[in-house]
């Protein structure tokens, strides 16, 4: 029998604190990130947190890092042009290859003097990826303030839904499958 064998398996990585791969990226909306309706294309507003995301991933993880799926995007206010738009992302949870980043979106209205309000949020999965595209390994995050410590278990929480949605999702194919009615 073949095993596959790793480098070190038993070697464990150093832990990283949520600070270390905490970023906020900021983008000024235009006329080309409008929707029909004259407001900020939410697809636009996606792709800034995909990017946001994407950048602590990596960061935290050392290395190329792909999205797996993202949780719960919400919009709560529109965007508009000449908003200045602030993406804040940190690591909540991390797994063996995979971690958690939560989003937040907020916005500085071109033509106010008020501070910057929250207008979404949202929750990806990152999956760590060596040169070949195989999941590898990411350093465990420390949450470091109260905060980031309900971040974590909040995380540890969706994680348990999504695993358990995406199990009673193919146990119903399966069992409609097996009734002849899998419609494909």
């Amino acid at each position: 029998m073949t095993e596959l064998v790793t480098e070190n398996p038993e070697e464990e990585q150093a832990g990283k604190p949520t600070s270390v791969s905490r970023i906020t990226l900021s983008h000024i909306m235009t006329a080309v990130d409008t929707n029909l309706l004259g407001t900020v294309h939410g697809g636009v507003i996606m792709k800034l947190v995909d990017d946001a995301a994407g950048a602590v991933a990596g960061r935290h993880s050392g290395g190329p890092a792909v999205t797996a799926s993202m949780d719960e995007m919400v919009f709560l206010e529109p965007v508009r042009i000449g908003d200045l738009v602030h993406v804040r992302a940190q690591v909540n949870w991390t797994g063996r290859s995979s971690m958690e980043v939560g989003v937040r979106v907020l916005a500085e209205r071109w033509n106010e003097s008020s501070p910057a309000q929250q207008v979404g949020s949202a929750y990806l999965v990152f999956a760590a990826v060596d040169e070949q595209g195989k999941p590898r390994r990411v350093p465990e995050v420390v949450p470091e303030t109260e905060q980031d410590k309900r971040r974590y278990q909040e995380a540890q929480i969706r994680r348990t839904h999504r695993l358990a949605r995406r199990r009673a999702i193919k146990e119903l194919r399966e069992r409609r499958a097996a009734e002849g009615l899998d419609d494909a």
